[in-house]
């Protein structure tokens, strides 16, 4: 229905939206600079971003892993222990695929069930749309339900999802709107379709990074979009749900949650140039990123909180960080034990 909305052009773009769009047209800008210039610092963010995506992805949806197995899981090879690991590794297959065959890799309904069927670990009815109806619930506090969102049919689904996909190579090709508002439209059209029975959120992260490499923006490959969007999880929601009022009747309004993909977009934008400046080396990578993890944040933080937010990263590697900050004098441990709450002393770790 978005896309419907889009298919004779934008009479008129919102100064929000025009003002990301010409944010992210300076960003990859810099995005190529940055490919031509410093090679192996990105290879040490490539990394980085695969296993947050694969984490990130899921843990948005409630599936959560071993933080001491992370790496394991998505760098190795190893016998998984359970479902939650069997579905974080199929993301990362996921996530190889796309990032190993960028824009050759068809937005498609073909590509959309494979991408389903690897984010939900092969197993059940992984990779087929869904047979029964399923609307979205949300669980109140008193333990009511009630629906959130009435989804399309599963009889619909076929006919909406290759409808969806033929509006959306056509207006690419008619360049009526801007790719980056296509992309976003596309994103809130699958997840208000809802074709699979289970999995659809962790499918349209994978689709929204496909369609930046077909619109020419690789940010994905070396910041986790999938980390951002789980930072900014509340505004998620609270967008996707203002956008989807009134979408079955084609009366919604899909600025809320254009703009908040393009405010994630520029959310990761900047913060490459951020890492692109503080990775010198592959050798200072990953203390790099515990720095970076750190200045972060506002107040007072926990080694578990660097843990999770530096996902691949040893927790010894993370304890030798603090204590050379705590040498340096440009950090401070409150307490004792594993749970000691550490501080920043005033002084920025971003480095120039």
């Amino acid at each position: 229905m978005t896309l419907r909305q889009f298919a004779s052009g934008v009479e008129a773009v919102p100064a929000t939206t025009s003002w990301y769009l010409a944010d992210l047209g300076e960003a990859r800008g810099k995005q190529e600079l940055f490919t031509r210039q410093s090679p192996q610092t990105l290879r040490a963010l490539r990394e980085h971003a695969l296993i947050e995506s694969a984490v990130s992805s899921n843990r948005i949806e409630g599936v959560g892993i071993d933080q001491k197995r992370v790496a394991t899981i998505v760098l190795g090879r190893s016998p998984l222990r359970d479902r939650n690991e069997e579905e974080v590794r199929g993301y990362r297959d996921a996530l190889k695929r796309i990032h190993g065959l960028g824009a050759k890799l068809p937005v498609s309904e073909r590509t959309i069930r494979d991408l389903h069927r690897l984010s939900r670990g092969g197993v059940g009815d992984a990779g087929r749309y869904k047979q029964k109806d399923s609307d979205i619930i949300e669980k109140l506090p008193d333990g009511r339900v009630r629906i959130r969102f009435e989804t399309v049919s599963a009889a619909q689904t076929p006919a909406c999802m290759k409808e969806t996909l033929r509006l959306w190579n056509e207006q690419l090709t008619t360049r009526l709107v801007h790719p980056l508002i296509l992309l976003a439209a596309i994103n809130l059209d699958f997840l208000c379709i809802h074709p699979f029975r289970d999995g659809n959120g962790r499918v349209s992260r994978l689709l929204l990074l496909l369609q930046c490499y077909h619109s020419g923006f690789e940010i994905g490959r070396y910041v986790s979009l999938e980390r951002v969007i789980e930072e900014n999880k509340e505004r998620y929601y609270e967008t996707l749900g203002e956008s989807s009022q009134n979408w079955h009747q084609g009366t919604h309004d899909p600025w809320p949650y254009v703009n908040y993909v393009l405010f994630v977009l520029k959310t990761a934008y900047r913060e490459l140039e951020q890492r692109a400046g503080q990775v010198k080396s592959p050798r200072g990578a990953k203390t790099a990123l515990v720095e970076a993890a750190i200045d972060a944040y506002a107040g007072d933080f926990s080694l578990s909180q660097l843990e999770q937010a530096c996902p691949g990263v040893s927790r010894d590697m993370i304890r030798r960080v603090l204590r050379d900050l705590q040498k340096a004098k440009k950090a401070v441990c409150l307490g004792r034990g594993p749970g000691a709450r550490w501080r920043k002393e005033g002084i920025t770790l971003k480095r120039g």
